[in-house]
């Protein structure tokens, strides 16, 4: 039986596994169920004491380190994903925020897993992760840049022509337009 938020008891090995029955590729082996409390306590209270580390890489340690200690049944990813982002959050001292470390982690999901793996059997070093992660987040920012950039040009664009009347259908097909529309603009897709 399955209890939502309650740490993992299962008696036994838990595994991340994937591929067909009889080709199973085991990605991790997360601590026994015996040593997820004290794991976890010891997380805790580094993630909420205070450090001179900085911020971001603090972001990633606390990311790999959750997802080693790998407490839920289900959900880690989600919540080590969840970390990252508040302790990013917390090193911009900003309750607004328009990129998306999480959005970009989904997007390049399978160097995330691979990474994940190779680090975790490794001697200790996580510099490869913290590599990835930091890399990672470059990545998202520049693709906030890229659609803030987009946003912006819309946003002008429509404030230089706010007095040209236009029909719904001619402000739909605009929009598109500067939404970055795909392909050539042929009569058949004019009428759709």
């Amino acid at each position: 039986m399955e209890c939502t938020g309650l740490i993992r008891d299962v008696i036994g090995e838990m595994q991340i596994v994937s591929g067909a029955m009889g080709k199973e590729k085991i990605h991790f082996h997360a601590p026994s169920p015996a040593q997820v409390k004290q794991e976890m306590d010891v997380f805790l209270d580094w993630f909420n004491g205070e450090t001179k580390l900085d911020a971001v890489v603090r972001a990633a340690i606390a990311h790999f380190w959750f997802i080693i200690i790998h407490p839920f049944d289900d959900g880690n990813g989600r919540i080590a994903r969840a970390l990252s982002d508040l302790l990013l959050a917390r090193s911009e001292d900003s309750s607004q925020r328009f990129y998306s470390l999480s959005s970009q982690i989904l997007i390049e999901r399978k160097i995330y897993y691979d990474i994940l793996q190779k680090v975790q059997h490794s001697s200790g070093d996580i510099t490869k992760w913290l590599d990835w992660f930091l890399n990672c987040l470059y990545r998202a920012l520049k693709s906030t840049e890229g659609t803030m950039k987009n946003v912006t040009r819309k946003a002008d664009f429509w404030d230089k022509h706010k007095e040209t009347a236009l029909n719904s259908r001619q402000s739909l097909m605009l929009n598109k337009l500067l939404d970055g529309f795909e392909g050539k603009l042929k009569t058949s897709k004019w009428a759709k």
